[in-house]
């Protein structure tokens, strides 16, 4: 019997030649994150071994992202111990309004095709899109790494869903993961790999393909992984990686699952207020007035992003009463975007940027806080009840067409239905 494409990962970097499902393994790690959020309780671990020598801080970088900018006085020592420690230990750092961590690492070259990459944060799954194993961790745990560069996994089981058929105008990977959270429920997938394949997958550009892995943590997923292609060694080669070992799966791989969706005809979708598995059409909601719109995060806070919502934006202005912030994931991508003069027509339409970050989705900056009784539409990848800070506000999910959509109509909106809103990407 042949392995799943997460299997063949873990054996290689377990030194095996083949694992199976279930098996606990210890395994070589490539490379390592730690966010602001979990730091404390790696540097302490740490520091309880003394100044010994960490063989793979080279192969570590400390990302200064959730409380970015520090909200108050203990976040700001919680960074400055960030870079105290990685100047000693000769870590990388990305420092506040670098960016998001699940972006600047594949950005920073980090990672390439076939690695094993792990970080304190769920959404590490995001690496998959290059064909890398990347799964959260604890930070207690990453301090192990740091220490001899290996970990110990259990192999997941893995469902392969192939997704066929031609995504239309105006429908993005946000709304393919949204509609796998409504058939699956969330964590309906815990602690199994999901292997997307197919020719949905195969069409989209790399922004598309990390969206639909990143949301690949509120199904409960241990990792999300794509077939390599031509795209991903492009893209890999344009931002520094190491040379690629592609890894696909066996013809006679053994799932727990197999499932073949067709997406040709899915609509816009929605997560309802405060449940990111209670999924409906755009089609199927009227009149739901929004107060607040938000774009970004490490789920959709990419450059495809910003250029769906400025086309939908250009030379027009928000409804009246709305506000929109637009988070980009990187320094790099608002970069991008002012290049090609995305900022201004945004900012001209009536939309607030925040520094790279992810402060701003999780309230923890108090960047965006909703008054009672409002109405959020994000392309954030949770909307618990009371995540921006206030429980007496409700937050929606949707692509950032969606969003954008609904910003310059002041309701919910499908983006089929504007000028630019069936904006289609290059690839």
């Amino acid at each position: 019997m042949g392995s799943t494409i997460v299997e063949k990962i873990l054996a290689r970097h377990a030194g095996r030649d083949r694992v199976q499902a279930g098996e606990v393994v210890i395994a070589e790690v490539d490379y390592a994150m730690v966010t602001d959020t979990r730091a404390v309780n790696t540097i302490k671990m740490i520091d309880r071994f003394g100044d010994k020598p960490l063989q793979f801080a080279k192969k570590t970088s400390l990302v200064l992202d959730h409380y970015s900018p520090p909200p108050n006085q203990e976040a700001a020592d919680i960074h400055s111990q960030m870079r105290t420690f990685a100047a000693k230990r000769g870590t990388g750092l990305y420092d506040i309004g670098d960016g998001i961590c699940h972006q600047v690492l594949p950005e920073g070259g980090h990672l390439t095709c076939g690695d094993l990459v792990v970080g304190t944060d769920t959404h590490s799954v995001t690496y998959g899109a290059f064909n890398a194993f990347g799964t959260g961790i604890e930070g207690t745990d990453v301090s192990a790494v740091m220490m001899s560069s290996k970990l110990w996994f259990r192999v997941p089981q893995t469902v392969r869903i192939d997704l066929r058929g031609e995504l239309s105008p105006g429908v993005w990977a946000k709304d393919i993961t949204l509609a796998m959270l409504g058939k699956f429920g969330a964590e309906g997938l815990n602690y199994h790999a999901i292997e997307y394949v197919g020719d949905a997958v195969r069409a989209m550009a790399i922004d598309d393909r990390m969206t639909l892995c990143n949301h690949a943590a509120e199904l409960g997923a241990k990792a999300a992984i794509l077939e390599p292609d031509a795209k991903t060694f492009a893209w890999l080669e344009a931002h520094g990686a190491r040379a690629p070992l592609p890894t696909f799966a066996d013809a006679d791989a053994h799932y727990a699952e197999r499932f073949t969706i067709d997406v040709a005809n899915l609509a816009p979708q929605l997560a309802r207020k405060h449940e990111v598995d209670d999924i409906v059409g755009v089609d199927q909601i009227e009149k739901q007035k929004i107060q607040f719109a938000l774009i970004g995060t490490c789920t959709n806070g990419r450059l495809d992003d910003i250029r769906q919502a400025a086309s939908i934006l250009k030379g027009r202005k928000l409804a009246p009463g709305v506000r929109m912030i637009v988070t980009p994931a990187s320094r790099q991508i608002y970069l991008a975007a002012l290049r090609e003069g995305l900022i201004e027509i945004l900012t001209t339409a009536g939309a607030s940027f925040e520094s790279a970050g992810c402060g701003t989705c999780v309230g923890i900056t108090n960047r965006l806080v909703p008054g009672d009784g409002d109405t959020v539409i994000s392309t954030a990848n949770r909307n618990f009840k009371g995540r921006l800070t206030n429980k007496n506000a409700d937050i929606w999910l949707g692509s950032a067409a969606t969003v954008a959509a609904s910003a310059l109509t002041g309701y919910i909106t499908d983006p089929r239905l504007v000028e630019g809103g069936t904006w289609r990407s290059a690839a």
